[in-house]
């Protein structure tokens, strides 16, 4: 089992900047590949950004050159650093972590507001 909590959410200006954060906990040994995810209201949840457990990162052509996701080993967290927010990116974002056995884990995901 994997437990999953976000962080760092909340309400910025168009052109702000927020630092979203996913501790894990739990069996985190067998964790490949983490990644954020995030839904709009009435839309389906999409892939954000990748990192696998040798650093290698991918993102959605929406956030590239805006968003950056890493990783902290030492404290099991991965952060999503994201940059020059626009009001599309208003959504909940949800880490999510698949570990070797394919088991698919998810936080309880943190709303970002972005107002114009």
């Amino acid at each position: 089992q994997v437990q999953l909590v976000e962080s760092g959410g909340g309400l910025v200006q168009a052109g702000g900047s927020l630092r979203l954060s996913c501790a894990a906990s739990g069996s985190i040994f067998s964790i490949n590949f983490m990644a954020w995810y995030r839904q709009a209201p009435g839309k389906q949840r999409d892939l954000v950004a990748t990192i696998t457990r040798f650093g290698s990162v991918n993102y959605a052509d929406s956030v590239k050159g805006r968003f950056t996701i890493s990783r902290n080993n030492a404290k099991n967290t991965v952060y999503l650093q994201m940059n020059s927010l626009t009001t599309e990116d208003t959504a909940v974002y949800y880490c999510n972590a698949l570990t070797s056995e394919v088991q698919n884990y998810w936080g309880q995901g943190t709303q970002v507001t972005v107002s114009s």
